[in-house]
């Protein structure tokens, strides 16, 4: 790369300082008269161009599916916590956006509505409920400490990835329940 910039530089200030020495050059030299210019055997249209590249897209290897792989506990831990995440600032920003304009909407979104309406269930739908609403948080909180400690560069490993994925679902799960039965 070097040399064919430092031959090009070269070539260049020649034909600046002495340009009937480069005329002579090429005079001399079919060959080197040839060089700068290019020639098409095949000029091709527009629908000719795709027909090819279609032909080309047949015999291209297919990439493999998701399907194909195994799943396992570090990237199914970690897209579940792209959607916990995802979920949780979405139904946040839906709520906020409900409890403010529900006066102006004459919808009943305040507190008081929201705790007669909780009171009014029965136990182990107030235990399931609860339940669901809190396990995008705990699983998203411990999984965000396991990925912190990632990036500390601690428990990289694959044996430490499969426990501490295991650990944080069954954390996530058990301060899920016990936060429902609070």
């Amino acid at each position: 790369m070097f040399s064919q910039k430092l031959v090009q530089q070269s070539v260049r200030r020649l034909a600046v300082q002495q340009p009937l020495a480069i005329q002579s050059m090429v005079r001399a030299s079919p060959a080197a008269a040839t060089l700068g210019l290019q020639k098409r055997a095949v000029t091709s249209t527009a629908a000719e161009e795709n027909s090819i590249l279609a032909k080309q897209r047949m015999n291209r290897p297919v990439s493999p599916h998701l399907a194909i792989y195994r799943p396992q506990i570090g990237w199914v831990a970690s897209g579940l916590n792209r959607v916990t995440g995802v979920a949780l600032s979405g139904t946040l920003y839906l709520w906020a956006t409900a409890y403010l304009a529900s006066p102006a909407l004459g919808w009943h979104v305040e507190s008081a509505s929201m705790v007669a309406a909780m009171g009014a269930l029965p136990f182990a739908a107030k235990v399931l409920l609860k339940t669901i609403m809190a396990l995008p948080f705990t699983f998203h909180s411990f999984n965000g400490l396991r990925h912190l400690m990632w990036d500390l560069g601690r428990g990289l490993s694959n044996n430490v990835i499969i426990k501490s994925g295991w650990t944080v679902v069954g954390v996530s799960v058990a301060s899920a329940l016990a936060l429902a039965f609070v």
